[in-house]
């Protein structure tokens, strides 16, 4: 069974993350979505959330083929989630060349670390291109409407978290 491994913060969960998962999903028999959990960053959504809304979205998407998805925290490196996992492969998500750049960094060293663990990156469909979590987040802080980014689970709680 080939595992692969999607980090990430998803704060919250966005149309892109769908599309990313879809895509990962045929290559890999096995995917863990690991939620970071990092105690420096001060997410929008408790770990908890993010996990709880990781898989409203994404468990029906992995049941429309078949592939099995399960959604994890994790606070480590990303590659020793991914030992955890007993994944092969990494999945990163590439929206332009600024993602690249970084990605590009963290990928050269993950593999120095790991040299058994592959990163793939998955170039963002045309449609999901342009949609980032923080501006999702900021959208939805001022009253925005943020339905053509997100899935509507995660519209709700965004209108939850900023609705006094």
């Amino acid at each position: 069974m080939r595992v692969g491994l999607y980090p990430g913060s998803f704060d919250p969960v966005t149309l892109g993350h769908v599309d990313i998962v879809r895509r990962a999903g045929k290559l890999v028999d096995r995917l863990v979505i690991a939620v970071g959990a990092h105690h420096g960053k001060n997410p929008l959504f408790s770990a908890e959330e993010r996990v709880s809304l990781a898989r409203q979205v994404l468990e029906p998407v992995a049941g429309e083929f078949g592939l099995d998805l399960s959604v994890t925290t994790y606070d480590s490196l990303t590659v020793d989630a991914a030992k955890a996992a007993k994944a092969v492969v990494v999945f990163r998500g590439l929206r332009d060349a600024g993602d690249f750049d970084y990605e590009m960094q963290m990928a050269g060293m993950n593999a120095t670390l790991a040299p058994e663990i592959e990163t793939v990156f998955l170039a963002s469909s045309p449609g999901t291109r342009h949609i980032a979590a923080t501006l999702v987040r900021q959208i939805a802080a001022m009253g925005g409407d943020v339905a053509g980014f997100v899935p509507p689970v995660v519209a709700a709680a965004l209108q939850r978290k900023f609705t006094p």
